[in-house]
C-alpha cells in the first residue's frame, strides 16, 4: 500500500471514529481496603458521581475528567505508595484522604509534585503544620470536634470522662486535645487508655474504665474497633454515656456493637440523610451504587466539585493558580459553605451531635 493511501485510509477512519477528547485526570486517595474500607470506597464513589455530573455539563476547561485511585489502606506506608502513585499519573489534582495517619506522609509528596490536594475527610490538627500549602481540608479539624464533645458532656453534666484512643495521628490528636481542654475547664480525666488496633479483647480496658467510674467514656478512634469495646463495656454493667468520634460514625458500628449501641452518642461531620440539600445527590447516588451515601459521601462529592469549580477559575491545571483559586474559594457545597482559614482549613465548624436510635443513627440535637 502507498504511504499516500495509508494516510488516506487513516484519516478516515479517525473520522468516523468521531473527535478524540482530551482527558484530564483527577486522583482520588482513600482505604479502598482494610478495616476502613466502606468509608474509602463511599468518598471514591462520590468523587466519581460527582465527575460523571461535571463531564455530563461539558466537563473541565473544554476537557473530560477521569479518575485514578490510590488505595491507601489507612495505612502510612501504604499511603506512601499511594500517593507515589498519583502524582506519577500525571493528575492535576487529588481528591481525598480519610485516616489522618494515611493522610499525613501523603502531603510531602503531593507538595513536591506541586499537585492542589483537597482533603475531605482526615482532620487531625497535625495535618495543619505538615501541609506544605496545596492541601485544603474540607471537614472542620479536632479542634472542633473537641469543642463539641465537650459541649456536649456539659450538657449531661459529666464532670469525669475515660478517653480511649489508638495511638495514630487522628486518634491520639483528638484524645489529647479533648484531654487537655477538659481538664482545662476543672473536669477530669480518671483514665485515659490506648488501645491496639485489630483489637478482639478489651476486658483490661474495660476493667480500667470501670474501677474508673467516669461519668463518660469518650471512644476517639475507628468504628470496626469501637463497636466491640461499646459492646464489651455493655456488658460488664457500665452504664454511663457513651461516646464515639467522628471515626466511628458508619452504621457499621451498630451492626458490630449490637444493642449495646443504643442511645450511644456520635460527634459527626454532616451526614446526607440530614442535610436539606442533599436529597438529589441521595437519589443520584444510591441509584448509581446501589445503596445510600455513607459519612463522608457528601464531603467527598463537594470536594471534587470544588476543585472543578477551582480549576475552571485559575483558567488553567497551573499548580499555583489552582491552588489560589481554592483559597479564594467560597463554594455552597451540600454539606455547607466551603471557605478557607490562612491555614488552609474550613472556616467554619460541621460538627453535629449525633445519637444511636433503633440500630441507626439519628440528630440527637
Amino acid at each position: 500500500m502507498k504511504l499516500t493511501t495509508l494516510l488516506a485510509t487513516t484519516a478516515i477512519a479517525m473520522a468516523l471514529a468521531g473527535p478524540a477528547y482530551a482527558e484530564m485526570k483527577i486522583g482520588i486517595l482513600a482505604p479502598t481496603t482494610g478495616s476502613e474500607a466502606t468509608y474509602g470506597q463511599d468518598m471514591a464513589n462520590a468523587v466519581n458521581l460527582a465527575i460523571s455530573e461535571i463531564n455530563a455539563a461539558g466537563g473541565v476547561l473544554g476537557e473530560q475528567l477521569s479518575s485514578v485511585i490510590g488505595d491507601d489502606g489507612c495505612d502510612p506506608q501504604q499511603a506512601v505508595n499511594a500517593a507515589s502513585k498519583l502524582a506519577s499519573s500525571d493528575v492535576v489534582g487529588v481528591v481525598g484522604g480519610y485516616c489522618s495517619g494515611a493522610t499525613v506522609p501523603t502531603l510531602k509528596i503531593f507538595g513536591d509534585a506541586s499537585i492542589p490536594f483537597v482533603i475531605t475527610g482526615a482532620n487531625s490538627t497535625k495535618l495543619i503544620p505538615a501541609n506544605p500549602g496545596n492541601a485544603f481540608m474540607i471537614n472542620s479539624t479536632g479542634n472542633d470536634q473537641v469543642a463539641k464533645a465537650i459541649e456536649y458532656f456539659n450538657s449531661v453534666g459529666a464532670k469525669s470522662l475515660a478517653i480511649v484512643n489508638q495511638g495514630d495521628a487522628y486518634s491520639q490528636d483528638l484524645a489529647d486535645l479533648t484531654k487537655k481542654d477538659w481538664e482545662a475547664a476543672g473536669n477530669t480525666v480518671p483514665a485515659f487508655e490506648v488501645a491496639n488496633k485489630g483489637e478482639q479483647d478489651y476486658s483490661a480496658i474495660v476493667t480500667a474504665i470501670r474501677s474508673a467510674n467516669p461519668d463518660a467514656v469518650f471512644w476517639t478512634a475507628y468504628y470496626a474497633d469501637g463497636g466491640l469495646l461499646i459492646r464489651q463495656l455493655r456488658q460488664a454493667g457500665y452504664q454511663g454515656t457513651i461516646a464515639v468520634g467522628d471515626g466511628s460514625n458508619s452504621p457499621e458500628l451498630f451492626s458490630i456493637a449490637g444493642s449495646a449501641a443504643e442511645g450511644v452518642i456520635g460527634f459527626s461531620n454532616p451526614i446526607a440523610e440530614f442535610l436539606p440539600g442533599a436529597k438529589d445527590f441521595i437519589a443520584d447516588y444510591t441509584a448509581a451504587n446501589g445503596s445510600p451515601p455513607g459519612p463522608y459521601a457528601p464531603l467527598a462529592y463537594d470536594g471534587m466539585h470544588l476543585l472543578a469549580t477551582a480549576i475552571e477559575a485559575a483558567g488553567s491545571t497551573d499548580p499555583a493558580a489552582i491552588n489560589a483559586a481554592l483559597m479564594d474559594a467560597d463554594y455552597p457545597g451540600i454539606a455547607g459553605q466551603i471557605t478557607f482559614t490562612p491555614e488552609n482549613t474550613l472556616a467554619r465548624s460541621n460538627f453535629v451531635v449525633l445519637k444511636g436510635n433503633g440500630g441507626k443513627w439519628g440528630l440527637a440535637q
